[in-house]
This record gives structure tokens, C-alpha cells and sequence, in this order.
């Protein structure tokens, strides 16, 4: 297997070395191709993720999945030519006359390791942001959605030349290879454990890294904002794909004296969404036995350390499908607070004022995204100034992501680097500076040998710096 990813590799390496950069027209027409794609193909992949996960609401994989992969696309080809077109820059009077651009150009093969929880979009994004830019795209799925591994594997292969577009699947020693490949960029979505290993991979080529990861985004209720209102957005955000999603808000900072009614209202909302959980095919299956056992760890610590559970009334009895459950008093060097949680377990942290519940995410490590439900100016630039994060949500969950002219990335253990859109674009172009000298060319009159003239310059341009 390892020899064939070579192949596919070396197969792109040389054809992005010895073929012009793709035009505006050819770039546009590969998205249109992985737009039919995705179009073409939607109910295949809605059941394979399904099949893959246990059991995958249809309607989340259509909304969170299928929808943002083709506005993406069609992002991209409708802005393609702007973002293409060279950006003319100044020249200082002293290089006159002279002109300088910067010319956007493919950085080469791009690599692409994408994780099992949106296994179509977190492919798909970074890959429409490597075509708009004009390169060439290996793409490595997770060995934990096999079905819809094999799935893109076949449909990419039916459409693309794999000189320029090509899919590998299998298990983490292909991920290693994958990982330890000479890339022009590596692009990784996934933990933070396994971005340190895959950085360390891309170190030995000095193949430059997006790592895009996740941690413990937390999502703040300020004094003045309506409970009821907020705990329906962080309802929506923490139990959608069940829980499994990397910037669902990974616990709650709420008011002392509105904590436990937060609760409630947070179980009322999630019974008002899905009235049963066994069986109930709007409500997604957490994937595999072992992150489910993870899981049901951690919630049994913190309830045996004191922590209080609420629970959903009519949970039944499904093993794919954990029940959502908030709680209450969760020992915050336990691992409920210090671990990931990515499932559908939301702690609540009560907080005395809201410089307290600043200090306290400010105190841990910056997570991919931070929500805060206010509609003061003055608590707003507060939590965004003192609290940092990869992206923010005001007063809702979860929608930074969705548009396409926001730059979507983490910040420190939570990743480093954006894509989206315009970012994307930049994020896997080279900007080449182009300088074109002019007819006079004043440094080369000055010499060597150096004489009066280079002697009045040189006390001119340390004047005027």
C-alpha cells in the first residue's frame, strides 16, 4: 500500500513541476466537477456516513455536510478571478522608476488527512481551497468511516485524473506514510494529540502545516441575556451530530444563581428536539464502541466525585445513542474539565461575575472557538479582548464556521492557520514577489567602486529613514 501512496504522490509531484499553473477556466472547471461530484452523489453519501456512524441523521448530513461543501465550492469559483489576479504594490521614490507585484501562484501537492466526525466537509473544504489555488491533491480519509472512505475513494477516482486529484484509505500506518511524504503543504484535521505527531512528520520534509484541531470551547451566558434564549442556541450547537463536532460548545460558564434553571432549561430544549433517543433518527449515533465507553468514563467520574446529571425523561435504551446530559458541579481537575469531550455530555461552571468567567477561560489552554451570549457592547469587547480563541460566535452557536468570508482556524494547542475562502485560497498560494526594474537603476550607478555619489545617497536615504 505504501508503495502505490508513493506512486500517487510522486505521480502529482512531477506533474506540478513540469505543467503550467492551471488558468481561472480550468480551475473553475475542476470545481464544477467536484460540485457535480457532491451533487450527483448526495444520497450515496448520506447513507454510508449513517452506516459508518450507527446510525447519522440524514438531515445533518444534508445541512452540516453537503450544503457547506457546495457553498464553498460555489464560493470559490464565483471569486476565483479576483483572488487570482496579481496585486500591484508601492515603490519607495528612491527605486523609481520601477514597478512590484505579487503574483498568486500553487504551491504544488497538497496534502489532506481529514478526521471521521464530518468526514464529507472536512475532505471537501480544504480540498476545494487546494484546486482554487491551483494545486494538485492527495487526500487521506479516516480509516474510522470506511464506508464512506471507500465511497470517496471510488467517486474521486471515476472523475479526476489522479495526477491531480487522488485518494488513499487504510489505517494509521498509512496515515504515518502519508504524513511522513515531502508535500508541499500538509493539511490536518483532527486531535491535538495526533497533530503534534503529524507536525513532527511534516518537520523532517519542512513541509509547512494547517493543523486544525479543537480543545474546550466554552460558551458564556452574560447576566443581561434572556436563559431560555440562550439555552436553546447552546442546546442546538452542543447536541447536534451528537455532541461530536469540534467547535460544539464544550462547557457552559453560567451564573451562580441561574445555574441549576440552566440546566433544566437545557434538558427541556434538547425533550422538546428529540423526544426519544432510542431509535430516533434525527439524533445521531455517537461513532464506535471505544469513544462511546470513553464517554460514559467520563460522565460515571464526575458523577462518583459529587457532580450532580440531568438528564433526558425518555432516553430508552440504545447503545449507539447516548443520552444528552448536562452537569453540575463537575471537579474541575477532573477529566470532564480537562479533557475533550466531543459527545453529548455539556458541564456547567457557575461563576460569581463575568471577570471571573473571562479569568477562567483565559487561565486554559485557547480553544477553536468561544461563544458569548450578551447584548452589552461593553461585556461583548471584554470577552473578546481579554478571552482569546480561534473563531467567535455572538449570541448563537457554531455559525462563524458557515460563512465563507470568515477565516476558519484554532490558535495554539487548538491548531495554527485559516482556510475559507479567500484565506483558504492564500493559505495554499505562494505570494511571489515580482520587482521590475526600471530604465535607470540608481544603486547600480553608485558602484562599486563606491564614490562621492554613493556617499550622498546613502546620507540621504539614513536621513530620510
Amino acid at each position: 500500500m505504501n508503495d502505490d501512496l508513493r506512486a500517487l504522490f510522486e505521480q502529482q509531484h512531477a506533474a506540478s513541476r513540469s505543467l503550467p499553473a492551471p488558468t481561472r477556466d480550468e480551475r473553475r472547471a475542476v470545481l464544477d466537477t467536484l460540485r457535480r461530484l457532491v451533487r450527483d452523489n448526495s444520497e450515496a453519501i448520506i447513507r454510508a456516513i449513517s452506516e459508518d456512524f450507527g446510525g447519522r441523521a440524514a438531515s445533518e448530513t444534508e445541512l452540516l455536510e453537503i450544503v457547506p461543501a457546495l457553498r464553498g465550492i460555489r464560493h470559490a469559483r464565483a471569486h476565483l478571478g479576483r483572488w487570482m489576479k496579481p496585486r500591484h504594490r508601492p515603490v519607495s521614490l528612491v527605486f523609481q522608476p520601477s514597478s512590484a507585484l505579487v503574483r498568486y501562484e500553487p504551491l504544488g501537492t497538497v496534502g489532506i488527512i481529514s478526521p471521521w466526525n464530518y468526514p464529507l466537509l472536512l475532505a471537501l473544504a480544504p480540498l476545494t481551497d487546494a484546486l482554487a489555488a491551483g494545486n494538485r491533491a492527495l487526500l487521506k480519509p479516516s480509516e474510522l468511516t470506511p464506508a464512506f472512505s471507500a465511497l470517496l475513494q471510488r467517486l474521486i477516482g471515476e472523475r479526476f485524473d489522479p495526477a491531480q486529484v487522488a485518494v488513499v484509505t487504510g489505517g494509521i500506518e498509512v496515515a504515518k506514510a502519508f504524513a511522513a511524504l515531502p508535500f508541499d503543504h500538509l493539511f490536518f484535521t483532527g486531535s491535538t494529540a495526533v497533530g503534534r505527531a503529524v507536525m513532527r512528520a511534516a518537520a523532517e520534509n519542512l513541509t509547512p502545516v494547517t493543523l486544525e484541531l479543537g480543545g474546550k470551547s466554552p460558551a458564556i451566558l452574560a447576566p443581561d441575556y434572556p436563559l431560555e434564549k440562550a439555552a436553546h442556541s447552546i442546546a442546538f450547537g452542543k447536541f447536534l451530530n451528537a455532541g461530536q463536532t469540534c467547535i460544539a460548545p464544550d462547557y457552559a460558564l453560567v451564573p451562580a444563581e441561574k445555574a441549576e434553571a440552566f440546566c433544566r432549561a437545557i434538558i427541556a430544549r434538547v425533550e422538546s428536539a428529540y423526544p426519544q433517543i432510542a431509535g430516533n433518527g434525527d439524533y445521531s449515533a455517537v461513532l464506535g464502541e471505544t469513544h462511546r465507553a470513553r464517554l460514559r468514563s467520563l460522565l460515571a467520574d464526575a458523577v462518583a466525585a459529587g457532580a450532580t446529571a440531568f438528564t433526558h425523561g425518555a432516553s430508552g435504551t440504545d447503545p449507539a445513542r447516548l443520552t444528552p446530559t448536562v452537569v453540575l458541579g463537575a471537579p474541575l481537575d477532573g477529566r470532564l474539565m480537562t479533557e475533550e469531550i466531543f459527545g453529548p455530555i455539556l458541564p456547567v461552571v457557575p461563576y460569581a461575575t463575568l471577570d471571573e468567567a473571562i479569568a477562567f477561560v483565559a487561565a486554559r489552554p485557547r480553544p477553536l472557538a468561544l461563544y458569548l451570549f450578551s447584548h452589552e457592547k461593553a461585556q461583548q469587547e471584554a470577552v473578546l479582548s481579554r478571552a482569546t480563541s480561534g473563531g467567535v460566535t455572538l449570541n448563537g452557536t457554531l455559525l462563524h464556521i458557515a460563512q465563507d468570508d470568515l477565516p476558519f482556524g484554532g490558535i495554539g494547542p487548538s491548531g495554527m492557520g485559516a482556510y475559507h475562502g479567500h484565506d483558504g485560497f492564500l493559505r495554499l498560494s505562494h505570494a511571489r514577489a515580482v520587482y521590475r526594474a526600471g530604465p535607470l537603476n540608481v544603486f547600480e550607478r553608485m558602484g562599486p567602486p563606491w564614490g562621492f555619489l554613493s556617499r550622498t545617497v546613502t546620507r540621504f536615504l539614513k536621513w530620510r529613514g
